[in-house]
């Protein structure tokens, strides 16, 4: 099953993290409609605003490929936290209303969509 797949990828990309200062490593997977699998970890930089998010990293690596059209997403922490802002608001973007599997450094925890993470999006309709 692709959503069993997607979150052992999530979780099995917190090892790549690389998160030297806040040890807070995360780990992302998207699901692309073909039914490919991109996988992505957070990478920090000591200048701390340009750090780049696990979820962020997974769909850039789907849209450098060439894919557009995402169906889930699943994020892996050690205490099964959330996307951020920045990554609510891309994820929204790129994505629309997905479903979005958190999961802590082992299982699967809770399901949630793009939608209830971000519900008044800015988007295309704004500009």
């Amino acid at each position: 099953m692709s959503k069993n797949k997607l979150i052992l990828k999530a979780i099995k990309m917190r090892s790549k993290a690389f998160a030297p200062y806040s040890k807070y490593k995360v780990g992302a997977a998207v699901l692309t409609d073909s039914g490919e699998i991109f996988g992505g970890c957070n990478i920090e930089n000591s200048s701390y605003s340009l750090t780049c998010c696990a979820e962020r990293v997974a769909l850039f690596k789907a849209y450098s490929e060439g894919f557009r059209t995402i169906k889930a997403l699943s994020v892996s922490t050690e205490n099964s936290g959330m996307p951020c802002g920045a990554c609510r608001q891309v994820i929204w973007d790129l994505c629309g209303d997905i479903p979005i599997y958190i999961c802590d450094g082992k299982k699967f925890v809770s399901e949630s969509s793009s939608r209830a993470l971000l519900p008044l999006p800015f988007d295309n309709t704004k500009l």
